[in-house]
């Protein structure tokens, strides 16, 4: 009996230790993932932000600022991946790791809301005090900013994060940057062709608005699990 129930503890050890392996591998593949997007938005964000002042288009300006924001949320992300991936399973430290990514997902979600506030605030601004805008340049240098979103999107989608408010936060980012740059062309090419100096400053109210919406949504999610939120079911008599 006791040699039965030796094995039984063996064998439970030795899935535990599976599970364990499978999960630490699985937090490191999302940590590459998400650095190499940090590198890539990084790049893509200089580069948005110099022609954005050039070429005075208020969306791409706006979603050049907007990526500054996600090089730091996105880097919040990657940082949390990395400490948690460290020091989880050490003798020396204790925490539990799931709230350290759901505190990095809630954070980038303040950011992300801080952002749309500004978007809007600047849009504003500029529709009321309109400049002329080097359309084309403009237009270039969003659709390369709308592949590098979309490269980075696939690098960040999978079907099992979902309850990863981490992967899930640097996911919504990347997906708030694919809009503003595709609001961005959209107006760009219109206003070029149609001389509609407006809607330049109208993408950028519109993704503002669409990112308040992510942004609650995620500190929702990733806020329920910092403070443990469950619902109780009760016994109807």
């Amino acid at each position: 009996m006791k040699t039965q129930h030796k094995k039984h503890d063996h064998v439970h050890k030795g899935y535990e230790h599976s599970h364990n392996r499978h999960h630490h591998d699985h937090t490191y593949t999302n940590e590459q993932r998400t650095k190499w997007v940090v590198i890539l938005t990084a790049v893509t964000m200089i580069v948005e932000i110099t022609f954005g002042y050039f070429t005075n288009s208020m969306a791409l300006l706006a979603d050049g600022w907007h990526m500054a924001s996600h090089v730091f949320a996105l880097g919040l992300t990657w940082i949390a991946y990395y400490v948690a991936r460290k020091y989880s399973q050490t003798e020396s430290y204790s925490f539990s790791k799931g709230k350290l990514l759901a505190l990095s997902g809630f954070t980038s979600a303040v950011v992300l809301q801080i952002v749309a506030v500004i978007m809007a605030v600047e849009s504003f601004n500029r529709l009321f005090n309109p400049v002329e805008i080097l359309f084309l340049q403009a237009i270039i240098v969003a659709v390369i900013g709308l592949i590098v979103n979309g490269v980075s999107a696939l690098f960040l989608h999978h079907d099992h994060d979902h309850h990863d408010h981490n992967i899930h936060s640097a996911y919504l980012h990347v997906l708030a940057d694919g809009l503003t740059s595709l609001t961005a062309i959209v107006a760009l090419l219109v206003g070029m062709y149609w001389k509609i100096y407006w809607l330049d400053c109208l993408s950028g109210i519109i993704s503002s608005i669409v990112i308040t919406k992510w942004a609650v949504d995620l500190m929702k999610g990733s806020g329920k699990d910092l403070i443990d939120f469950k619902k109780i079911k009760t016994e109807q008599g």
